[in-house]
């Protein structure tokens, strides 16, 4: 079947088959930042932006993405490096592996969330797991960091 959609920001049409999953399709279409860490939509390292909305793209049939529009951490670069200079500078880095789609959350989070509670950040970034520091330096960190971009922004 042939699959019509907006990649971050850019028309795309390739033939998929009737099963693929959209991070399966992704990867094809060269978004090497979308990984693979349950294949169960349990840990959120493969979350995308599904017309705006975070997503676990490995529980998502790519068939589904037709006429929408899918951003990944390559359609966010610039914002996504302000997050992790500042996750640097604030000593809340992790290893890396699980990153993409945690700070295609936070993104995703920034743009639905004004000024969230610690309670509404740990909710949001539930479904994200890290296997190397549970995430709580960088949930720590968070607030801040949404707060002063929000304020500058």
């Amino acid at each position: 079947m042939e699959l019509h959609l907006t990649l971050n920001g850019k028309p795309v049409s390739k033939t998929i088959a009737p099963d693929a999953s959209l991070l399966n399709f992704l990867r094809e279409c060269g978004c090497h930042s979308v990984r693979s860490g349950c294949d169960t939509g349990n840990c959120g390292i493969c979350t995308v932006w599904v017309d705006g909305q975070p997503l676990l793209s490995c529980a998502y049939p790519a068939a589904r993405a037709e006429g929408k529009n899918i951003t990944t951490l390559e359609g966010v670069k610039a914002e996504a490096d302000e997050l992790i200079r500042y996750m640097a500078e604030e000593g809340a880095d992790q290893c890396g592996y699980c990153s993409p789609g945690f700070i295609m959350a936070v993104l995703g989070m920034k743009r639905e969330l004004q000024n969230p509670t610690e309670k509404e950040v740990k909710h949001y970034l539930a479904g994200n797991l890290c296997r190397c520091t549970g995430y709580a330096s960088q949930t720590r960190i968070l607030q801040k960091y949404l707060a002063e971009v929000q304020n500058n922004g």
